[in-house]
């Protein structure tokens, strides 16, 4: 058994679980990290896109309640059939562009350079959308809560559902983030931080789960039995770390915004640009 190899399993489960859901583009993390301690290479690029599915199991977990009761109730409760179908909705235009379009930007933009120009891009996106929502929903109802159209995920339409899964497919492109995508443009359509986040978490589970499943079962013929430990350490280790941001992340939103995660993203990608141009770190697929 290599534990070298499994060392960097568990760094690389770690980035991810912590990134899935902050809107800092956790595939870019991947990227770097992967870059940083020399573990790439195809057969890793399916290593990255499957650990995702040990976060969306945090997911399940955090939120077994409400996903129990939507199967539930799917046949009798308008409130569960509306929302599983709001998921579905989101869903299908990510299935739809990500088939169409993954080989092309796999082979383009899943390098360093692009990641960092996605950060500082999003970054200014983020900044913006913040500054807009402050501006449009500065108003607060009697118990001191920001008014917003869509204060839960139980409050979205079908029309709403469509936006945000048209907005997650931005993330196709790495460095962007799905979690950034979905959450910042869903506070663009109405959406509560609280409902954007909570409903980014809920799209994640088909969006992520099925990329993982589409990529393992696409690329078998690189792996092997002996690839085993090391994906089982990742998927762990995305859970654990995964479990930990959503139970944070959603406290955070409650009191907060996401402007610190903006400027995080101008310093981190200005940092991986001047030292991919200046030589200082060598920044390899």
């Amino acid at each position: 058994m290599d534990i070298a190899l499994l060392v960097k399993a568990m760094i690389m489960g770690i980035v991810e679980g912590l990134t899935e859901f902050l809107p800092i583009s956790s595939t870019g993390h991947l990227i770097l990290t992967a870059s940083l301690i020399d573990f790439t290479g195809d057969k890793v690029k399916v290593f990255e896109i499957a650990i995702q599915t040990g976060a969306m199991f945090a997911v399940i977990w955090e939120y077994r309640a409400k996903l129990m009761g939507t199967v539930a109730g799917i046949t009798r409760d308008p409130v569960a059939q509306r929302f599983a179908s709001n998921l579905l909705i989101a869903f299908l235009p990510a299935v739809v562009l990500g088939l169409s379009f993954n080989a092309v930007i796999k082979k383009h933009l899943f390098h360093p350079v692009p990641v960092a120009m996605a950060f500082i891009a999003g970054a200014l996106v983020i900044l913006w959308v913040e500054k807009r929502h402050h501006r449009r929903y500065g108003e607060r109802d009697l118990e001191g809560r920001r008014l917003a159209r869509v204060e839960t995920v139980d409050d979205m339409n079908a029309l709403d559902a469509l936006k945000v899964g048209l907005v997650q497919c931005l993330a196709l492109v790495p460095g962007t983030s799905r979690s950034g995508a979905t959450i910042i443009g869903a506070m663009v359509f109405g959406f509560s931080r609280k409902a954007a986040t909570e409903f980014s978490f809920f799209l994640g589970i088909p969006t992520l789960m099925g990329a993982g499943a589409y990529s393992v079962w696409k690329y078998r013929s690189l792996l092997s039995i002996d690839d085993l430990p090391h994906f089982a350490v990742g998927l762990a280790f995305s859970f654990i770390s995964a479990l930990l941001c959503i139970r944070w992340l959603i406290r955070y939103v409650s009191t907060h915004d996401f402007v610190p995660f903006a400027w995080y993203r101008l310093v981190f990608g200005g940092i991986v640009l001047l030292t991919a141009w200046s030589g200082w770190v060598e920044w390899r697929a």
